[in-house]
Formats: C-alpha cells, sequence, structure tokens
C-alpha cells in the first residue's frame, strides 16, 4: 500500500478535472466528494474510480462544461438536468435545493437527469444531516445486478443512503449498494490480487464465482442477500426500487436492455434521487434529535456477541475512517496508484502522489 495526504489528492484530482476543461467551481465540488469519500474509508468511489472517469471523458461520455439547470419547480419538489456531467456538481446542487425546500416547507424531494456516476451517495445525505434534516440519496447505474434466479444482469449496483441528524450523537448514517457489495469492492480485490468471497459474483451459468478479474470482466454481482434462500430477493426489489426513483421518474436511462427494442440503455445517462424531510415540522423542535440520541445509544449498548467487537450503527466505521486517515492519510494499491499516473499522463498534469 501507498499512503498519500488529503491535500496532495486533491491538488492531483483537481489538476486532472482542470486539465479536461472543467470549470473550477465542478471541479471543486467534484474533487471535495471524492476525498472526502476516501476519507471515510469507502475506496470504492472516490480516487479509486479516476480511471473509468478517465475513459469516458476519453470517449467523449462526459461533458466537462455542462449547462446544469432546474427544468421543473414546485414548493417542494424540483428536477435538474445535469447535461451528462459528471454527476457530483449536479447532485450537490440538488440535495442544496431539497434541504432548502424541506427548511421552508417541511419536505424538499429533487430528481436529477441525464447525469453520471455521482460518487458515494451517502456523501449527500449527510449534507442534510449536518443541516438538522433527515436525508435520503439515491442513483441507479450501468447493469450488473443479476436478478433472483437471473443469469444475466438488468439493473445497477442502485444504491440507497440514508442519513438522520442527532443531538449529542453524530448522524445515524446509512449508505448501500442493494447488490450483495458494490462493483468497487471487486475493483479493490483485483487490485489486490485477491478472490472475491463466494457470494458476492456470478459466472456466465449464473453460478458463484470467486476469480476477482473475471468477476470484474464480467460484471455480474448477485441481489443483496445473494441467494434466494438468503434474502437475495430483497435486494433485487430494493434495486427495482431505486431504478424506478432514479431512471422511471426522471426519464433518464431505462435498465439494461429496453424489451420493446432490444436496444441496450446508456450508462452514461442515468438519475439520481434526493429527499430531505425537516423533523423539527413533524414534531416539537429538538425532540426528534433527542430521541435519536436514544435510539443510538440503545444499539450502542447492545450485548455484543464478542466483548472485542462492540455494537455499531451505521456510520461508525466511516466516522473512524475519517478520523484515522486524516492524521494518517489515505491508502492506495499499488495498482490505482499506478492507474492514476497513467491518467495524469493522459491528461498532461504532472503526477504529484509520488512526490
Amino acid at each position: 500500500m501507498i499512503v498519500v495526504t488529503a491535500d496532495v489528492l486533491r491538488r492531483q484530482l483537481s489538476s486532472i478535472f482542470l486539465a479536461w476543461g472543467m470549470s473550477a467551481e465542478h471541479a471543486e465540488t467534484a474533487v471535495t466528494v471524492m476525498v472526502e469519500t476516501d476519507l471515510t474509508g469507502v475506496d470504492s468511489h472516490g480516487v479509486g474510480m479516476i480511471p473509468t472517469y478517465d475513459r469516458w471523458f476519453r470517449e467523449g461520455k462526459i461533458n466537462v462544461r455542462p449547462d446544469i439547470r432546474i427544468v421543473r419547480e414546485r414548493k417542494s419538489v424540483a428536477m435538474i438536468d445535469a447535461d451528462r456531467s459528471l454527476g457530483h456538481a449536479p447532485s450537490v446542487k440538488a440535495m442544496k435545493l431539497a434541504i432548502e425546500k424541506a427548511k421552508a416547507s417541511g419536505i424538499g424531494v429533487v430528481a436529477v437527469a441525464h447525469s453520471n456516476h455521482f460518487g458515494a451517495a451517502g456523501y449527500y445525505t449527510l449534507m442534510a444531516a449536518r443541516e438538522g434534516v433527515i436525508g435520503m440519496s439515491a442513483t441507479n447505474a450501468g447493469p450488473i445486478l443479476v436478478p433472483t434466479f437471473g443469469r444475466e444482469p438488468r439493473l445497477g449496483t442502485n444504491p440507497i443512503s440514508f442519513a438522520a441528524p442527532a443531538k449529542r450523537n453524530k448522524p445515524f448514517w446509512l449508505d448501500m449498494a442493494t447488490t450483495t457489495v458494490a462493483f468497487g469492492k471487486v475493483n479493490i480485490a483485483r487490485r489486490a490480487g485477491k478472490p472475491v468471497p463466494e457470494g458476492w459474483a456470478l459466472g456466465e451459468d449464473g453460478r458463484p464465482m470467486t476469480d476477482s478479474q473475471r468477476a470484474f470482466e464480467l460484471r455480474r454481482l448477485t441481489p443483496l442477500g445473494g441467494t434466494r434462500e438468503l434474502g437475495s430477493h430483497k435486494g433485487y426489489g430494493l434495486g427495482a426500487m431505486v431504478e424506478i426513483l432514479c431512471s422511471t421518474l426522471t426519464g433518464s436511462w431505462l435498465a439494461a436492455v429496453d424489451p420493446a427494442t432490444g436496444k441496450a440503455g446508456d450508462q452514461n445517462d442515468i438519475g439520481h434521487f434526493f429527499l430531505a424531510l425537516n423533523p423539527d415540522l413533524v414534531r416539537e423542535e429538538g425532540e426528534f434529535a433527542e430521541d435519536m440520541d436514544r435510539l443510538i445509544d440503545m444499539l450502542h449498548e447492545t450485548p455484543p456477541a464478542d466483548p472485542a467487537q462492540p455494537v455499531l450503527v451505521a456510520g461508525d466505521p466511516e466516522y473512524a475512517s475519517y478520523e484515522e486517515r486524516s492524521k494518517s492519510g489515505i491508502p492506495m494499491t499499488d495498482t490505482l496508484f499506478e492507474e492514476v499516473r497513467l491518467v495524469s499522463q493522459n491528461a498532461g498534469v504532472p503526477f504529484l502522489l509520488g512526490n
């Protein structure tokens, strides 16, 4: 492993995005989301995505000078057209607008159409929780989830995030794929030369396989649960729910293949969904946050099966990682390090991580 500081990583990513022609504002937003994500330990959605973004940019699939605009708006809802931009900037804009609406009227729902990968869904819900409101975010993605009883992918990892503010405690902060794992974790295993656990990925015959390189190439993940006996139908159902909110609702890319035409969808034309709910307009001011403390405390105080492993609450590992990595730096595999070197070379900018 190679360790880099958050500051150097910010400068490296910023130089790449600016070299692509991205505006300073949009570059700063994307860099902030990516580096904050790496600090929380979600290595699959931070700098680990830059090789994929580089490929999409060189294939002309990312609009680096988009016209991100609100195309429909009412008191509590809005629709934003991302104009095929990278997803971070329109998503930050969307969650800020949802929070603003929630503070004014109790709830804000903002959908984003015609976007690209937006990083970690949890970044946006934590934005809401830090403003004292409940947040939810979701996105659809390119086909990778194989429906229960199937052998070909039809939905994306289609993650969901939910965050809720407390008074004493840090916010409850859930961020999960509706596949058994995020695809980025398969990529992490590939970069490290390690097999993936059985139950993560499927072969062409629809049976479990553990070869991380082959799993990376085939892109066939199980729904959350892995098998029907362990509840994969629930993960499949949640993935379809996200598809409805992010794709069908926004009019963006619709599933892997259109049954009517047989035409494959476009994984660079996806949608996002953001919701903010103001608990202080539902209950008396402060009551919700106080009760969140009671809930979080109760869960933390659950007697552990192993005294060495206390019971955690969603967000605990990410908060701990953020504190640790802010001091010690962000680890990168040798493979990712060299991939970022190549991206920098493609962009014609200095490679800063090796200095």
